[in-house]
């Protein structure tokens, strides 16, 4: 059946290379596995320790870090990469940029364009590199893999120059798995001409599915969720619901585990309380549906405030110091 409505012809974008594009960000910006910005304050030292120990588990239980893109940008891969190695993080989710500014830094060693001075000019967003990451994400549905996964592993046996600080490849490697959970227009590589949408649903979707099956081994586990305001919560709901609606005709609970919010944004109050409709904070998803509703039943929140190039830093210290894992 023919639409009725006209739609934006692709074929006459002019996309330009990627080394051409100004960037905000680069290898230098990255902190060295060992450097910190700054240091936490008591009450935030001791929240880390909580999930430090919480992380230090070595058993089936679900450890699952879900990022934003932010937490990439500012320069904390190597801390996240080496919690990997160290048997931290069980499963990590993460959104379309996040795995777009992963891959250029990998590909080019910078990332990040000045949203301000290409959108002025209609170039933002429209560099041909990184529309190969459509040509994965169609590869990912041919294959019945999900986007985190083929990324990874395109990302690593492409041999990627600087693959080493990319979480995506870090993963695969290790066996970790990393799901992309992409809403259709939210990222630059929807606006190439050689975007598929109904291949990135399926692989896209595929990730949510195997992100639901790490949800159903939470009981006893943590999920930790840094600088995401708006996947990391709406995705958990909904793979949380899955999970439970299994579980309880199987005779289990999932209910007794921790959750932990890394975030900038003040939320007033009690962290455990949900705010009232007329107060703006109620919106701030990561309080009402992480640090509430989802642990109402017999688990635990935390609220992380902080810049992450002091947080991330200062938890890998703290897991550290229990001696978890066997990397350097």
């Amino acid at each position: 059946m023919q639409s009725k409505y006209p739609a934006f012809d692709r074929s006459r974008l002019l996309v330009k290379p990627l080394l051409e594009r100004d960037h905000d960000m680069d290898l230098g910006y990255l902190l060295a596995l060992e450097e910190q910005a700054g240091q936490p304050d008591r009450e935030l030292r001791h929240s880390l320790c909580t999930v430090a120990e919480q992380l230090a588990a070595s058993g089936p239980e679900a450890r699952i870090l879900m990022m934003g893109a932010h937490v990439i940008k500012s320069g904390v891969s190597r801390q996240v990469i080496d919690l990997l190695r160290r048997g931290a993080f069980t499963h990590v989710a993460m959104n379309g940029a996040g795995a777009i500014h992963d891959f250029e830094l990998a590909r080019i060693g910078a990332t990040t364009e000045s949203v301000a001075r290409y959108i002025r000019t209609g170039e933002f967003g429209l560099w041909d590199q990184t529309g190969i990451l459509n040509e994965w994400a169609v590869d990912a549905a041919r294959r019945g893999l999900g986007l985190g996964e083929n990324f990874g592993r395109l990302i690593l046996e492409g041999r990627l120059p600087h693959r080493d600080v990319s979480i995506l490849a870090v993963a695969y490697e290790l066996g970790i798995p990393v799901t992309v959970h992409v809403g259709i227009g939210y990222d630059i590589t929807h606006e190439h001409p050689n975007c598929d949408g109904g291949a990135y649903g399926q692989a896209s979707y595929r990730d949510f599915l195997v992100y639901t099956r790490s949800v159903e081994s939470l009981e006893g586990g943590i999920m930790v969720s840094l600088g995401s305001a708006i996947m990391g919560p709406e995705v958990y709901l909904k793979a949380l619901a899955m999970a439970r609606n299994v579980a309880r005709q199987e005779g289990r609970r999932i209910a007794d585990f921790t959750t932990a919010v890394f975030d900038l944004v003040p939320i007033q109050g009690d962290i455990h309380s949900e705010l009232p409709k007329s107060d703006p904070g109620y919106y701030f998803r990561p309080h009402k549906t992480i640090l509430v509703r989802t642990v109402a039943d017999g688990g635990r929140s935390l609220y992380l405030r902080g810049d992450h190039r002091i947080t991330v830093p200062a938890l890998r210290k703290e897991v550290l110091a229990l001696g978890s894992g066997t990397g350097p």
